[in-house]
């Protein structure tokens, strides 16, 4: 039998939706809320930066885009960020959120709303 996720609306067996906060979800969308997001985390920083230090930087071409968009445009939104790379805000974020680890990029609060910027 057939059911919506309620989050996406994809079409999915019904005995492969997942339970969470009340609502019931695809597998991709259960997985996406159980993940959440950290772009302030100082063992995550700490993480990155040895690995830097030992390996040297190495980004995926999603974040060698991203910080490469940041670096022409000197600051940007995270929805004009999202929308010119072709990636959902939660992409975006998920992106961002391993470049801050690095101390390549950062978020600054403007009165239009947050920005990405250089380190």
């Amino acid at each position: 039998m057939l059911k919506r996720c309620e989050r996406c609306q994809a079409e999915v067996e019904a005995e492969e939706l997942r339970d969470y906060a009340g609502q019931q979800l695809c597998e991709d969308c259960y997985l996406e809320a159980m993940s959440t997001i950290r772009a302030c985390d100082p063992w995550a920083v700490h993480t990155a930066k040895s690995i830097l230090a030992t390996q040297g930087q190495q980004l995926t071409p999603q974040q060698q885009q991203l910080y490469d968009l940041v670096r022409g445009a000197q600051e940007i939104s995270l929805s004009e960020a999202a929308e010119q790379l072709g990636l959902s805000e939660n992409e975006l974020r998920r992106e961002f959120a391993t470049l801050r680890h690095m101390e390549l990029l950062r978020a600054q609060p403007r009165p239009q709303g947050i920005v990405l910027t250089l380190f």
